[in-house]
């Protein structure tokens, strides 16, 4: 007995190394190559995902509890904060003292706090995103952001290093930190290429030569990111599209990030966003030409529609707003009888979906409104009054003989230009 250790006796003996077995919790696009480079250098690794799958050489686990119990090292490669804090909510209770979690995906630092809370005591955490897409986590290239107190890291520094080059950027959470400020600048520039690219197009720049000339300036690396995509149409997903759009958000960005996350919402919106980053490119490229992916709009600030149309589509910078009547969410005539009241009703419509995609009656371009009975079009025309100020916008008014439903005296649709930074 005296000459034997077991693992959890080994993390006392030797702090500065992990050499038991370590868990791997999270197999999509980057999980499963960087699962398989631990096997390849020899590790014993168990692995577990929520939908099964297998990496030849681990054993699969059937939870992410199984998964952890016999392990001194547990790596976390998903989606987002709340897949990590959902997946070791179940997890924590099995961990071993000693053990060491190393969070490697995109969270951000208070997310990572959060983890620190939920993690039993004596178990180390290291934050350590990574740089890089699908062939990098294959190859063994990417970059290794790691947080986390100087033993931990020590003790798990030899196990990152199969994945890439390791920089440590301070202690906990500072890995989070610096990926979201690192993608807080490539993201904005891809996007703001893509539009570039677009502009110029729609001015009667060649793509071709543009995208020469970028290729020698200090953009050269992101021009021949993108190239393959303008000339050959969509590539293989390495870096979705939906989850550039998700760290931009955790990223707590400024101006320029925030209309990229926009624009990037939009085309997850518009069906993108298990495409590759670089499929940005088509979306924009289509907006300037007319050809942009729909987003339909039906805010749950607005009784639902009847299924048969949305409240507002949206595409590119403008928003086309149906007619709203004043039904509420029965399907009850709001005011019968009453041209104020229903008036009322749905102009605050208006302004609840307008507000809904980042607008005000201050960005409508056009106004069209249906009356049933035009003599009463004073008693509109005060309510409208008080919610469009200033100078009005386009504008048609228009009596028709009866709206869609009996009690009904007006109907009013709108198209706005949605604000740039939104």
């Amino acid at each position: 007995m005296g000459c034997m250790k077991s693992s959890r006796w080994w993390n006392v003996l030797a702090p500065h190394s992990v050499n038991g077995m370590i868990s791997f919790l999270g197999l999509g696009r980057m999980g499963a190559p960087m699962a398989r480079r631990l096997v390849a250098a020899g590790h014993e690794v168990t692995v577990w995902n929520r939908t099964p799958r297998t990496v030849e050489g681990a054993v699969s686990a059937a939870t992410a509890a199984e998964a952890v119990a016999k392990a001194d090292l547990v790596i976390t490669m998903l989606t987002g904060p709340a897949a990590v804090r959902e997946v070791l909510t179940a997890a924590a209770p099995e961990l071993r003292p000693g053990a060491l979690v190393v969070e490697m995906s995109t969270i951000g630092p208070e997310a990572v706090t959060g983890l620190r809370d939920l993690l039993p005591p004596g178990v180390g955490l290291v934050d350590a995103p990574v740089l890089g897409s699908v062939g990098p986590a294959a190859d063994g290239t990417l970059t290794v952001l790691a947080g986390g107190d100087a033993g931990d890291l020590a003790r798990c520094r030899e196990v990152l290093e199969v994945f890439g080059r390791v920089r440590e950027s301070g202690g906990p959470g500072s890995g989070a930190a610096l990926k979201l400020a690192v993608m807080s600048a490539l993201v904005p520039a891809q996007v703001l290429l893509a539009e570039n690219l677009a502009h110029a197009a729609a001015a009667g720049v060649d793509t071709g030569t543009l995208l020469d000339v970028l290729g020698g300036t200090p953009l050269a690396s992101l021009v021949e990111r993108v190239r393959p995509v303008v000339e050959n149409g969509p590539q293989p997903t390495a870096y979705s599209l939906g989850l550039a759009a998700k760290d931009l958000g955790l990223a707590g960005h400024g101006t320029l990030a925030a209309a990229a996350e926009e624009l990037l919402l939009g085309a997850v919106s518009a069906g993108l966003g298990d495409q590759d980053l670089t499929a940005v490119f088509g979306y924009v490229t289509a907006g300037r030409t007319g050809s942009a992916g729909v987003r339909k709009v039906n805010p749950a600030s607005v009784p639902a529609t009847n299924g048969y149309y949305s409240h507002a589509t949206r595409t590119g910078d403008l928003l086309f707003v149906s007619g709203q009547v004043a039904l509420d969410e029965e399907g009850r005539v709001v005011g019968e009888g009453d041209m104020t009241r229903q008036s009322e009703y749905v102009m605050e419509m208006l302004a609840r979906i307008l507000a809904d995609q980042g607008c005000s009656f201050d960005d409508v371009t056009h106004i069209r409104t249906f009356l049933t009975d035009m003599s009463r079009l004073r008693e509109y025309g005060e309510v409208r009054g008080r919610h469009i100020t200033g100078e009005p916008p386009a504008s048609t008014t228009v009596e028709v003989s009866r709206l869609f439903m009996p009690g009904l005296m007006i109907e009013i649709e709108v198209v706005a230009a949605i604000p740039a930074a939104r």
